[in-house]
């Protein structure tokens, strides 16, 4: 045992054995660390394009109380932490010489950490512009009237579309991934299913992404309908479908991520039955000299309807 409580290492395996049972505790909560470990075991280096992350837990009286995350080339990502833990991680991380682009977790967290390593190592932390906003689904309460359509499950003879709609995605939310035929594999994007909500003639006309369950959670991620086909309510339409294939496959919860600043999404989940669990932000660190960290979107997702 450490004196400050953490562990470091990069054995994945490890890592899990150790700190997979907190992890699953609070699945909701704790969503992203599960889906971005669950996917490092499943497809390895691919996930990850070759760069290898590393992992930590906090341990206090036989019992791990936090852990963190880092995938490069993006942000540590940490579960909640009070400040003199936030304090004691940006300290260890500073003397072995980590080298950090930011922090994306639960909001106070977030902002605790970043005041921490600012002490530590004088970089300077500047708020990510996008806070996002965790629901999990209580009761879905399906959409009324629906727009007229089905739901169809995406297939390989779709996957041009996924590429092209995700990329859309991305440049619409600011997430600085490039998502292209070739980036495909080493994205967040490339281990979720798709599903597309299609007008009667069979025109795709919005999209929804969800996680594999694991720990019964499934978090839904990203929805997106192009520009000139949103307020039809064709997202709140796909958004059910999705969610409902997740219950009926045994989902005990479904999650998902909106931007607080969007009002829209926001209302529209709530309409659909999620709850909201908390909030979460991120922080960009840069050099005393200026020079400006690694910008990485670090939560989805947000519903572009």
């Amino acid at each position: 045992m450490t004196s400050d409580g953490w562990h470091l290492t990069r054995d994945l395996d490890g890592f899990l054995a150790r700190a997979g049972g907190f992890l699953r505790s609070r699945p909701a909560l704790h969503t992203m660390p599960l889906t971005v470990t669950e996917s490092l075991r499943t497809r390895g280096a691919e996930a990850v394009g070759g760069e290898v992350p590393f992992f930590g837990w906090l341990e206090r009286s036989g019992r791990v109380r936090a852990a963190f995350y880092r995938r490069p080339p993006g942000r540590l990502s940490l579960t909640p932490l009070d400040p003199e833990h936030a304090d004691t991680l940006a300290a260890r991380l500073a003397d072995r010489g980590y080298q950090l682009p930011g922090v994306g977790a639960e909001q106070r967290t977030a902002t605790a950490f970043a005041e921490a390593w600012q002490r530590r190592t004088g970089a300077i932390p500047t708020p990510y512009e996008h806070r996002v906003r965790l629901y999990r689904l209580g009761t879905l309460t399906p959409p009324k009237p629906s727009p007229a359509g089905r739901g169809r499950v995406a297939g390989g003879r779709d996957r041009e579309q996924v590429v092209r709609w995700c990329g859309e995605f991305c440049a619409a939310v600011g997430e600085a991934v490039p998502v292209g035929a070739a980036s495909w594999a080493g994205t967040r994007f490339a281990d979720k299913g798709y599903t597309f909500w299609e007008t009667p003639d069979g025109t795709p006309v919005s999209m929804a992404g969800v996680t594999s369950m694991v720990a019964g959670q499934v978090r839904v991620d990203p929805v997106y309908t192009p520009a000139h086909l949103r307020g039809r309510g064709y997202a709140g339409a796909v958004s059910t479908e999705v969610t409902r294939a997740a219950l009926a496959a045994g989902a005990r919860e479904v999650v998902l991520f909106a931007d607080v600043a969007n009002p829209t999404s926001n209302r529209l989940y709530q309409r659909l039955g999620y709850l909201p669990v908390a909030e979460f932000g991120a922080y960009d660190f840069s050099a005393t000299s200026g020079a400006p960290g690694v910008a990485q979107h670090t939560f989805a997702s947000v519903c572009l309807q």
